[in-house]
Order: structure tokens, then C-alpha cells, then sequence
């Protein structure tokens, strides 16, 4: 098996590495065409406003969707999320981030704040557990992460951690968390907008985590 891991900015060779350690052919993604040499893709983590305009350059944006809706599996971290996300809000670009959609949830880029409000949190895995065994909680690192504030009905969430409630943007305002999630869906949608609704939510948020200190 090929995996590709697009290459325009970011952590790739970070991504090519653990592939090489696991026995897994990683190459390097560019151009569209490249593509078709690949059974599975992961877009790294970056940023995400500059891999948006690079892939713009090299006319990406369709090949990735065309691969997203085949149904092949793709994994995005961190930018790549984004990336993936079918709509994203928050100190985005004005006119919109370009997407490329096919992960039904709503996105809140650095949803965790700067990267002094770094923290480290143990997060409860069961549904991982119970498929792959292993040990009960999984020892997150947040970064400057986005956050996943809504999920389809399709979309299965992995694992929650808490935020307060008005960092939030869900319709149940009872449920204080944001989720890391498995997608099922093979929908793609193209670009999305900010609204001025979605601007107000640029202020970083505040927790009282560990910060994460290396």
C-alpha cells in the first residue's frame, strides 16, 4: 500500500517518517496527477492559510475533492482538519477558507487559543479500546488545535474534551465539549464564508488546564 501526504507546507516529512517506521510507502504529494499513484492520503498539520493558496496554485482543490469522494481514506491533523472540515469558522481569512470538504462537522480554527495556552489533558478512548484494545485514555497535546464543534449524524466521535461553554458554537448549549471524530461520509463541499457571526469568536479562549511546557 502507497500513502500519499500532501507536501505544500507543514509537517509532511514528520508524517513520511512514521510511515517509514510502521513498513508503509509514504510519497510526497504536489500535483494533482500524483494522486492516482496512492491508496490512502494524509494531510498533515500547518497552516492552513498557506497550504490553502498553494494548493489554489497548483490546482489541487479538484483532485483532492475527486479523491475524497471515491471513498479513499484520508486523514487530516490539525490543518489538515480543517482542510477536511465542511465548513470552518474563526480567524480565518476574510472571503473564507478554501476546503475541501467531505468531513461533516464544523471546525473552529485554533479553537485552544495562542501557543502559551498550550496544555496536555488525558482523554477517554472507549470506542478505540473496545475495537484495538490498549490502554483506557489517550494522552492528548493541544497546540494551537482546532476544535470540532458539530458532527453530522454519520460522523463517530472517538473522544471529548472539555471547554467552557461560551467557546462553544453548538445548538445544545448543554453540551460543553469539543470532539475528536472517525468520518464515514464521502460527501466534499467546496469553500466556505465567515460570517459576522463567526468573527466573534477570534478571541482565544481561556482554560484552566496544564500547559504543556517542553
Amino acid at each position: 500500500m502507497v500513502v500519499g501526504v500532501l507536501a505544500l507546507q507543514g509537517s509532511f516529512n514528520e508524517h513520511i517518517a512514521a510511515l517509514k517506521r510502521v513498513g508503509v510507502k509514504g510519497v510526497e504529494i504536489r500535483k494533482p496527477d500524483q494522486l492516482q499513484s496512492v491508496k490512502a492520503l494524509i494531510i498533515p498539520g500547518g497552516e492552513s492559510t498557506t497550504m490553502a493558496k498553494l494548493a489554489e496554485y497548483h490546482n489541487l482543490f479538484p483532485a483532492l475533492r475527486d479523491f475524497v469522494k471515491m471513498g479513499k481514506p484520508v486523514w487530516g491533523t490539525c490543518a489538515g482538519l480543517i482542510f477536511l472540515a465542511d465548513k470552518a469558522i474563526g480567524e480565518a481569512k476574510i472571503g473564507g477558507q478554501e476546503l475541501i470538504g467531505g468531513l461533516n462537522c464544523t471546525v473552529h480554527r485554533n479553537f485552544f487559543g495562542s501557543q502559551i495556552q498550550s496544555f496536555v489533558a488525558e482523554l477517554s478512548i472507549p470506542e478505540i479500546v473496545a475495537k484495538e484494545g490498549g490502554p483506557p485514555s489517550f494522552h492528548g497535546v493541544f497546540i494551537r488545535a482546532p476544535g470540532i464543534l458539530e458532527v453530522g449524524p454519520e460522523v463517530e466521535v472517538l473522544a471529548e474534551v472539555p471547554a467552557p461553554s461560551d467557546q462553544t458554537t453548538k445548538s445544545d448549549p448543554a453540551d460543553e465539549s469539543v470532539e475528536m471524530v472517525n468520518e464515514t461520509s464521502q460527501e466534499a463541499s467546496s469553500s466556505t464564508s465567515l460570517s459576522s457571526e463567526d468573527l466573534k469568536l477570534s478571541e482565544p479562549p481561556k482554560y484552566e488546564l496544564p500547559v504543556f511546557q517542553q
